[in-house]
């Protein structure tokens, strides 16, 4: 059966990216139904920009006459440890959904902190859209850092755990 006004629809939709940016929201996900056989589900999101500000320090004092000291340049890019995205053991998401360190409520997480696993070994699952994905290891080590808690939700690409 073919939908008799999808321009009310679009409207819709356009409401539900505004409410989404208006309300600071990562994803929207809304189910309506107009029939028995005629339903529109849509799933709208948008990526978050993380944006770092340097702190500016007050320059040094110096006592009158006194050449000024000399100002070290500074980075604002933060160090390459310091972003685990960019760790070369990172396990990252593959998608948009729910981390979870164990495969239900109550059970024995998959890895822990200083377990070592092998590569294709399943580290955590995350859900999207009612569908459980196991997370492999991507590579063999000892699991250092676990940077996602049980039931976070977690972006696209970001980093769920450190192997090394």
């Amino acid at each position: 059966m073919a939908k008799q006004n999808n321009s009310s629809d679009v409207a819709f939709i356009k409401a539900l990216a505004e409410l989404l940016q208006e309300n600071d929201l990562t994803e929207l996900e809304v189910k309506r139904e107009y029939g028995e056989a005629d339903r529109l589900n849509v799933r709208v999101s948008r990526v978050k920009q993380v944006v770092q500000a340097a702190v500016q320090m007050p320059a040094a004092v110096t006592a009158p006459g006194a050449p000024p000291a000399a100002l070290a340049p500074t980075s604002t890019a933060p160090e390459p440890s310091d972003d685990p995205a960019s760790h070369p053991g990172a396990v990252t998401s593959p998608m948009v959904g729910t981390a979870y360190l164990a495969a239900e409520p109550g059970a024995t997480a998959f890895v822990k902190v200083g377990d070592t696993v092998s590569e294709g070994d399943t580290v955590l699952i995350v859900e999207a859209m009612k569908t459980m994905n196991q997370i492999p290891a991507p590579k063999s080590g000892t699991v250092k850092r676990i940077l996602v808690a049980d039931g976070d939700a977690v972006e696209f690409g970001a980093p769920l755990m450190i192997i090394e």
